[in-house]
């Protein structure tokens, strides 16, 4: 079972650019005429003009004011590659993408998640309001099989002192987890499949076996590793602090943030048949929502919103 990823990322088509194609020149002879750089510009500007224009300029103003490293780049290429598992090459090959567009992507997300972390509010006030319903991540381990009756057959076995890295072994089709006793990466709210959440937060101590309980990926027996433990919020300051930042990172603050980018960049499209490519960032009726939405926000700095996930994988 995979982790739902609490970013929710912005994944993007591979585009060619079309700064490349302008500006004169063949791309192709033939003896009933050529094909220019400039008819291939014009045929791609239709197609993917507006979105290509949208994701360079966004990157390049991004670009400018905060910096994303090639190793946080390849550090969050890894943890979807680990997350993934075996199943890593087919997902990139069937979402149209490449090692190097994937991190392209990877690039292009973490600037947008800077650029919109950097209009949190993390002052103590908020914080303290968001600690007040927050829950600590977890550890638990499953075993993931495909019918009821199969739990059922898990959980009678344990009931009678099977071993549980044995049965996960035998028995779990979870293929990225089996062979090291169910164990999943750690996991806060919002970060997996709702019923799975509720059953594993519902397991108080070290070692406490849950009933069968179903998702969309089957029928799950979740264990215990290491429970939730909040102390203090002076102790815990660190984690709710990161753990707000990403409750925030939802489709509504990137919006925002990327509009006062381009905003305070001063951006003008010289070409008017790509006159409205960044529109939904820098319309005034975007622009006084934003405004009015920052007015909220200064009244009602505790309010915090779940990542709009946009991946998530068996």
């Amino acid at each position: 079972m995979k982790k739902k990823l609490a970013l929710g990322l912005v994944m993007l088509v591979a585009m060619f650019s079309l700064a490349a194609c302008g500006g004169g020149g063949t791309v192709v002879k033939t003896d009933a005429g050529d094909v220019t750089k400039d008819e291939m510009y014009d045929a791609m500007k239709d197609k993917y003009g507006e979105q290509t224009v949208q994701q360079l300029t966004i990157e390049k103003v991004l670009s400018d004011k905060y910096k994303v490293t090639d190793d946080e780049v390849n550090a969050k290429y890894k943890e979807y590659e680990k997350q993934y598992g075996d199943q890593f090459s087919s997902v990139l090959q069937q979402s149209g993408l490449t090692k190097d567009t994937f991190k392209d992507n990877i690039r292009y997300n973490l600037l947008i998640q800077k650029a919109t972390e950097a209009n949190v509010k993390t002052d103590d006030k908020t914080l303290k309001k968001y600690y007040e319903t927050w829950e600590p991540k977890i550890t638990v381990s499953h075993i993931l099989v495909d019918s009821e009756d199969k739990a059922k057959e898990v959980e009678q076995k344990l009931k009678d002192g099977g071993n549980w890295d044995d049965l996960a072994k035998e028995y779990s089709t979870d293929t990225n987890t089996k062979d090291n006793g169910g164990k999943l990466p750690e996991f806060g709210p919002g970060q997996m499949d709702e019923a799975f959440e509720k059953a594993a937060y519902g397991l108080k101590n070290k070692g406490d076996i849950s009933e069968p309980v179903q998702t969309s990926y089957g029928w799950h027996i979740i264990k215990m590793d290491k429970p939730a433990e909040k102390t203090t919020y002076d102790k815990d300051k660190k984690q709710v602090k990161e753990d707000y930042i990403q409750s925030q990172l939802t489709t509504e603050n990137m919006q925002k943030a990327i509009s006062k980018e381009l905003k305070a960049a001063n951006v003008k499209i010289e070409d008017k048949d790509l006159k409205d490519a960044l529109s939904q960032y820098t319309s005034t009726s975007n622009s006084s929502s934003s405004d009015s939405s920052k007015s909220s926000d200064s009244s009602k700095s505790d309010d915090s919103s779940k990542s709009d996930d946009s991946s998530s994988s068996k």
